[in-house]
């Protein structure tokens, strides 16, 4: 009975193709994975994603030794890698955005061709948003200018994270062909 295994034997079923091996771990671990994100992240969509990612990795292409600890210290160390990951991107993210806008010419003391020049480039990604589909749109509208993630634009809509996730790539590679002009 495979509820009976060690977790190093468990993990040699796991890599040997027996699935429900994963669903032992989830089983044993899978709330104190979920806890640590939670903790960490400060929300329960991305703390559920992050979990999902976890277990995810370990049943493709997770590599535990159990000479190097416990299947849970691996478990909660790559967690707690991943969240603080997460984190930086994030703020990683803000200081783009801040850096952009900061770097901006403003509309107030520009001069008339700083302000001609942002106006043409504004109604340029105005008309090439307008010209992706309405899901990639509404999802892209959602993430850039509403400041969601991608889990709780799923929320919202209604639809399945890898959904959002697509029509999020399809969209951003769609306005970088519509609008290579601007980004050479």
């Amino acid at each position: 009975m495979l509820s009976n295994r060690t977790d190093a034997e468990l993990f040699e079923q796991l890599r040997s193709g027996n699935i429900s091996a994963l669903g032992i771990f989830y089983e044993r671990y899978g709330e104190v994975v979920y806890r640590v994100a939670l903790r960490m992240l400060g929300n329960t969509q991305e703390a559920e994603d992050l979990t999902q990612e976890i277990f995810l990795y370990i049943s493709k292409k997770g590599n535990y030794d159990e000479s190097r600890g416990s299947m849970l210290v691996f478990l909660v160390t790559m967690t707690r890698s991943r969240a603080i990951d997460r984190h930086r991107q994030k703020s990683s993210y803000r200081k783009r955005i801040l850096k952009w806008f900061n770097n901006s010419p403003s509309q107030e003391y520009g001069g008339l061709m700083d302000k001609v020049a942002l106006k043409e480039v504004s109604h340029k990604v105005r008309n090439a948003i307008a010209r992706l589909p309405m899901q990639h749109q509404r999802v892209l509208e959602m993430a850039y200018f509403d400041g969601l993630s991608q889990s709780e634009i799923a929320e919202k809509l209604n639809m399945p994270l890898g959904t959002v996730k697509t029509y999020k790539r399809k969209g951003l590679l769609k306005l970088r062909e519509l609008l290579q002009e601007l980004v050479n």
